[in-house]
């Protein structure tokens, strides 16, 4: 917690000290442009933040006098500071929109990284700029430095224009959970060259974008959350469906995750000392293992409160005792209509989720 609380202060500080400077900046500007023969103007503002090369005439020539070794460094600071105080602020901005939607996050996380680079270039041409290098040549001659590095870095651009594919195409947001290639986490990040996600263990896989391929997208629709459950073969099926019908429907309210249900499927496996019957339930994904796992846990409570247990392998020395559950014609009756009944529920959750 104090090293957050300690991260989060430091980035305030960062914050104030780029709001600062930029309103700084803004002011000598309009103190330049009001008084531009003032003394401020002509040996502080053209000396250092926007730098006037002075010319002068020998034997009939002009020459343009080089800035003082001092002036190119007070100026670049003060320029390399502007630039990173507004892509500070940027990026701020950015993060103050990045709670508000799944589909914002996306867009702002690309954003912020455009903003991160672009500084980066901004500050890089600036320096070399600075020290003497011909930047508007350099500039000029991108067009064929991209086309040459386009030519070995193919995979780049491959994963660039695939990820801008993904943003337009709205395939996944930063926040949902989503599957490629069997591998399920929660999209933590999509930059501009890989999406980065965090499954249940902690773990983060980084995928370059144009290596996704196969995506299922677990968030925009409801999940189904399924249990089979155990029960002894001396114990009627007609009970069980009926405390089935008798104890659905509280379990919504005992489960916050649900949404729909719980519904009974019917009985999917008889095994060597169970039948095995399936509940289902639909819920968002990022709730689907605790919904399962309480089903599973309110089952066996609905179970033991009528004294049945799970059968197990044991050795059994003397008479095994079984189970006095009776049956009557009206529990059969209910039990039936409770089947008739879930199915119809719970007809459409079967092919799509099965």
């Amino acid at each position: 917690m104090k090293k957050l609380d300690k991260k989060a202060s430091i980035n305030v500080a960062l914050i104030t000290f780029a709001a600062i400077y930029l309103v700084a900046y803004v002011v000598l500007v309009i103190i330049k442009f009001s008084a531009p023969e003032s003394q401020f103007a002509l040996e502080f503002f053209d000396e250092y933040v926007r730098i006037v090369k002075e010319t002068i005439t020998q034997g009939g020539e002009t020459i343009v006098v080089s800035p003082s070794m001092k002036q190119v460094v007070i100026n670049s600071l003060i320029t390399i500071l502007l630039i990173l105080s507004i892509a500070k602020i940027l990026r701020s901005l950015f993060k103050l929109r990045y709670k508000k939607s799944d589909r914002t996050k996306t867009v702002v996380s690309l954003l912020d990284g455009f903003v991160k680079y672009g500084a980066a270039i901004a500050v890089i041409i600036y320096v070399l700029k600075a020290f003497g290098v011909n930047t508007e040549a350099l500039i000029a001659s991108i067009g064929i430095l991209a086309l040459i590095i386009g030519l070995g870095a193919q995979s780049l651009i491959a994963d660039i224009i695939a990820g801008m594919f993904i943003i337009f195409e709205n395939t996944f947001n930063t926040g949902e959970i989503i599957s490629i290639d069997g591998f399920r986490g929660e999209v933590i990040e999509i930059g501009i060259r890989t999406t980065k996600l965090l499954d249940a263990a902690g773990n983060i896989k980084i995928m370059n974008h144009s290596d996704i391929k196969n995506v299922v997208n677990l968030s925009r629709e409801p999940s189904l959350a399924v249990v089979d459950v155990d029960f002894p073969y001396d114990v009627p099926i007609e009970f069980i469906e009926k405390l089935f019908d008798e104890k659905f429907a509280g379990l919504k309210d005992k489960i916050p995750g649900i949404i729909t249900g719980p519904f009974y499927k019917g009985v999917t496996e008889y095994k060597d000392s169970n039948v095995t019957v399936k509940i289902v339930a639909t819920c968002q994904e990022v709730d689907r293992f605790q919904v399962q796992r309480d089903l599973l846990r309110e089952y066996r409570a609905i179970i033991t409160a009528e004294g049945i247990d799970i059968s197990y392998p044991h050795v059994v020395i003397g008479q095994d005792e079984k189970s006095n559950i009776k049956v009557t014609k009206k529990d059969v009756k209910v039990a039936n209509q409770f089947v008739e009944e879930q199915k119809e529920l719970s007809k459409d959750l079967e092919d799509e989720h099965d």
